[in-house]
């Protein structure tokens, strides 16, 4: 019989209890054991380590029983400034920042309209230094206050080492973004997928804080996943990040068809972008806006465009729903300003493909996440790493060693 390595499930264990005291807010020790089935010692010696290493404060609320007064229950919740992160979104023409205390709430938030994307690395890391130290300074905090800072990006993001495989933002491949950031803040820097970046968004402040199993799909110019399993982001070999526009939706005998062929906005747009305002709109980043009311004044080119882009994703979508079983989809992102000339369609084409023993499993969810919620999963996503990593004089988590395992031996 294997045996679980003991340091691997404490580490687990007081991750979830830190993160059941974050959900509910001040809460009493049983009824942390009751949420998520730790036994009272192994709850009162993890929120022990917890308070003493001040990541949990713990307060007493008198208890009236009969005209006297009771025993005084102790309730444990976050200790706010425990710890500050940075969160920041690096979009095409803008780059959105906002600083968290331990809990997630927002301290500062600054929004910079730059158009950002072609930019040579050297460039976009001085930006994003600069938006990251003004957003702290305007927090009324310094530097050596911030633990971590959370950068993401559209893409495919290798997690662990912070390497930007692929990005509409950058020329070039495999861009060492994390180590760029790091030499300019001098402190720990996570490099993200913007699409696991809102996925943490939407489990910790959005529509899925009741969910830990759901799938969000990102729609944007970049067709991107995110999956939340167990309350824990999924990712690929090497911690990569999901995409979804590579999805094949047909074939013939000299190409396969992807999904951005037909949903990215690049597509819907198509040759439209020799029109000037269109032109304007896509470098303000209201390209979407713009070919709504297009359509709604007559250009029946791109209604053909949009409700095609709507089909296609409602087949996406039904093929996610086949092979995970979530109970919820939740849609976001820019595309999704076209309203019913791509949901209806999409909608549609869902009910058409869905099996029929999934017709009833999962519900789709529109959600309009702004700039401040996709900065602010990002925030999600560095104190979600403290969380399960928390420093003090219990020591942090170490990595899991499955060979360690394996052998019996400690990693």
């Amino acid at each position: 019989m294997k045996t679980a390595d003991p340091e691997l499930m404490r580490a687990i264990n007081r991750f979830h209890v830190l993160d059941t005291i974050r959900r509910y807010g001040a809460i009493s020790r049983v009824e942390i054991g009751e949420r998520i089935q730790l036994s009272p010692t192994t709850v009162s010696a993890i929120t022990g380590s917890l308070i003493e290493d001040g990541l949990i404060l713990a307060q007493h609320e008198g208890d009236l029983r009969g005209g006297n007064r009771g025993r005084p229950r102790v309730m444990l919740a976050l200790n706010p400034k425990a710890a500050r992160v940075v969160g920041a979104k690096i979009a095409a023409n803008r780059l959105a920042f906002v600083v968290t205390d331990f809990q997630g709430d927002i301290l500062a938030e600054l929004i910079l309209p730059l158009r950002v994307d072609r930019l040579p690395l050297s460039v976009i890391a001085d930006l994003v230094e600069d938006g990251v130290r003004r957003c702290v300074l305007d927090a009324g905090i310094a530097m050596e206050d911030i633990k971590s800072v959370a950068v993401s990006l559209p893409g495919i993001i290798e997690h662990g080492s912070g390497l930007v495989r692929a990005s509409s933002i950058f020329r070039d491949a495999d861009v060492p973004l994390k180590e760029a950031l790091v030499e300019r803040l001098g402190i720990d820097v996570i490099v993200e997928s913007d699409a696991n970046a809102i996925t943490m968004g939407e489990h910790w402040f959005g529509q899925a804080r009741d969910c830990d199993d759901f799938v969000l799909v990102a729609i944007e110019d970049n067709l991107t996943l995110g999956v939340m399993h167990g309350g824990q982001i999924f990712r690929g070999a090497r911690e990569l990040s999901l995409t979804l526009g590579d999805m094949v939706m047909g074939a013939d005998p000299d190409h396969a068809v992807k999904l951005a062929d037909v949903a990215s906005e690049k597509a819907i747009i198509n040759g439209e972008v020799s029109d000037p305002r269109m032109r304007d709109a896509i470098r303000l980043g209201s390209g979407m806006s713009q070919v709504r009311g297009m359509i709604e004044a007559g250009d029946n080119k791109l209604r053909v465009a949009a409700n095609k882009a709507g089909a296609a994703l409602g087949i996406a979508i039904a093929n996610l729903v086949a092979l995970f079983a979530p109970p919820r989809v939740i849609l976001v992102g820019s595309t999704l300003t076209l309203g019913p000339h791509l949901l209806d369609a999409l909608h549609s084409s869902f009910a058409k493909a869905i099996p029929q023993s999934l017709r009833e499993v999962a519900e789709i969810v529109i959600e309009n996440a702004d700039d401040r919620l996709w900065a602010r999963g990002a925030a999600a996503v560095a104190l979600g790493e403290l969380y399960g990593s928390p420093w003090g004089t219990t020591g942090p988590a170490r990595t899991f060693n499955a060979d360690a395992l394996e052998s019996g031996k400690s990693p």
